[in-house]
Parts: C-alpha cells; sequence; structure tokens
C-alpha cells in the first residue's frame, strides 16, 4: 500500500501512526494478543483526526483540496458508475487530457460524466497539465453536453483545477472564448446538471464546467475565483500573506452554502477523501442520485427558469449584507 502523504498540520499523528504499525507487526511476529492495546491507540487516533481536520483554517482546507492522493474524477466515476465509456476530441484537432469525460450509468440512469482530471505523479501532471484545462478541454466538454442534450443524458461534472491554462498557446486559441461560450450554453441545456467541487475549484477553469442546477461540494475542497496565493500578490504584492487572503475570499464550504453560492456540502471521512476514497465516493453517489431524482421530477421550462434564477440571486447586496434569497 503507498504511504500517505502528510500534510504539516497532520504530524502530531505520525507518532501515533507509527506505534500503532509497530505494534501490528509485533502481532504478525509472534503470539503476543495485542488487540486492546491497538484498540486503545487506533481510538485515539481516531479522535485526533477529527480534532484536527474539524478545526481546519481556509488556508489548511486548501492543503486538503490539493493532496496528491485526494480522489480524482476517474477515480469517482470509476467507483459511482456501473458502465463508463471515456469519449474524446474537440472535433477541432485536440484532446485535452486534462479535462476528461464520457457516457455512463449510475444506478439505473445514464448520464454523461466529465471533469477535469490531475495527476498522480510528475509524469501523469506534465501529461494533464496539472488539471489545467486549454480551449481543446472546454471545447470538448461542450461537445459532450450538446450530446448529452440530444440524448436526454442528466450532466454531472466534476470540477477540480487551480484554473484554466493561462499560457501564450491558450490565449491564441480562444482561452476566454471557450469558457464565455460554455458559460453561455450551459444555461440553455435541457437536462438536469449537476457539478461537484472534489478538490480545488478555482477561477474560470472551475466555471466552464459550473454552470449547474445544483452545485455540490465537499467538506474540504475549496471554490474561489483566484487562487490565495494571486490573490495576496495581488493585494499586498506578497504571496506569503496567501493564508490571510484565503480567509478573506470566503472560499469554504460553510461561507459559500451560506452566500448561496453552492447548494450542499458533502461530509468527507475522518481525515478527508484521501483516507477513505470508498466511503467518500459513496456519500457522493447517494448526493447525485438524490438531486437527480429532485431535478428529474422537474419540467425542462421550470428547471431551465430555476437555474437562470439561481445565478442571477448570487452577488445582490442589501445594505451592505450579502442575500442568498
Amino acid at each position: 500500500m503507498a504511504r500517505r502523504a502528510l500534510l504539516d498540520f497532520e504530524k502530531p499523528l505520525v507518532e501515533l501512526e507509527e506505534q500503532i504499525e509497530q505494534i501490528r507487526q509485533l502481532a504478525r511476529d509472534s503470539e503476543v494478543d495485542v488487540s486492546q492495546q491497538l484498540l486503545q491507540l487506533e481510538t485515539l487516533a481516531t479522535r485526533r483526526r477529527e480534532e484536527i481536520f474539524n478545526a481546519l483554517t481556509p488556508a489548511q482546507k486548501i492543503q486538503v483540496a490539493r493532496h496528491p492522493q485526494r480522489p480524482s474524477t476517474l477515480d469517482y466515476i470509476q467507483v459511482i458508475s456501473d458502465e463508463w465509456v471515456e469519449l474524446h476530441g474537440d472535433r477541432r484537432g485536440s484532446d485535452d487530457q486534462a479535462l476528461v469525460g464520457g457516457v455512463g450509468r449510475i444506478g439505473d440512469q445514464p448520464v454523461l460524466m466529465l471533469g477535469h482530471q490531475k495527476g498522480r505523479d510528475t509524469k501523469e501532471n506534465v501529461a494533464r497539465n496539472f488539471g489545467m484545462a486549454s480551449p481543446g478541454g472546454y471545447r470538448k466538454a461542450m461537445r459532450l453536453m450538446e450530446h448529452a442534450d440530444r440524448f436526454r443524458l442528466p450532466i454531472i461534472t466534476f470540477i477540480d483545477t487551480p484554473g484554466a491554462y493561462a499560457g501564450v498557446l491558450a490565449e491564441e486559441q480562444g482561452q476566454g472564448e471557450a469558457i464565455a461560450v460554455n458559460l453561455r450554453e450551459m444555461f440553455r441545456l435541457r437536462v438536469p446538471i449537476i457539478a461537484t467541487v472534489i478538490g480545488e475549484g478555482g477561477s474560470g477553469g472551475a466555471l466552464g464546467i459550473g454552470v449547474a442546477d445544483r452545485l455540490l461540494m465537499f467538506e474540504h475542497s475549496v471554490y474561489t475565483v483566484a487562487s490565495p496565493e494571486a490573490c495576496a500578490s495581488i493585494l499586498w504584492r506578497d504571496a506569503a500573506k496567501a493564508p490571510v487572503a484565503a480567509e478573506a475570499l470566503r472560499i469554504t464550504g460553510p461561507d459559500l452554502l451560506q452566500l448561496g453560492v453552492i447548494d450542499a456540502v458533502l461530509p468527507e471521512p475522518s481525515g478527508g477523501n484521501h483516507w477513505a476514497p470508498l466511503k467518500a465516493a459513496g456519500t457522493l453517489k447517494t448526493a447525485l442520485l438524490d438531486q437527480l431524482a429532485e431535478l428529474l421530477a422537474l419540467g425542462e421550462e421550470e428547471r431551465i427558469d430555476q437555474r437562470y434564477a439561481k445565478f442571477r440571486r448570487m452577488g445582490r447586496f442589501l445594505d451592505g449584507s450579502v442575500t442568498a434569497a
């Protein structure tokens, strides 16, 4: 089993984890009954992990959202779908690996699923451009969503990107235009759309597949107009002030739920989704099926009207305070 990468604030757990592993090794090498001692240490480790993760700051949540072992789009698709066929290409000469999609089935419901895809190691991250999609990626996404609309397949999207690729070539190929087209066209689609922020949702790169009837978000995911590092560099010309920016940006699930930007926060296992990916996938599957049932009960026109109204409500201010109604 691959060793989990530990974050800075998890270091108090290291000694406990090492003791637990030593006792397990002792049990394997001898006939000594250590079950009671092992149970006590595991209970203590679980309690400490819960205490740590229940008190995370926004800056620490960013670390969890960016964790290299956090489940990705393809990880979730593999677990929650009974069938899955990946589709490729934007029909304009590009097949961006940073954004993947295809048709599948969740339970008895055929759906189209697509999302940003990061890599597990340096080689794969380079191939997938660290989940930062090019214009071709967003055009591929739009092609697949139009396919879903034509065949009446609900659309499920998974958001996990620091932002759209901002290189010179991407700008030359029309990055802003590609994302803007997706924003416009997703409002007219007749099928239900559910988006989930599974990791880091950054800037227009996230919005390019984020216009949805329901926007869900995992407990330790973040969703932001700009990374805290970029915000700190702009406001204070000092990226080291990113933790201050993270607090001010209100990028966590509870904040965004209060602001009316998202519709639900999904709980994570103790220690984050990378500690228990199958449990996380089960939580996500249940939430998606519940939301799909609600949306499929609505008529097409009613669903489109509600989608439009949902985004029109965002950002309203009354006497200096945000209103989500």
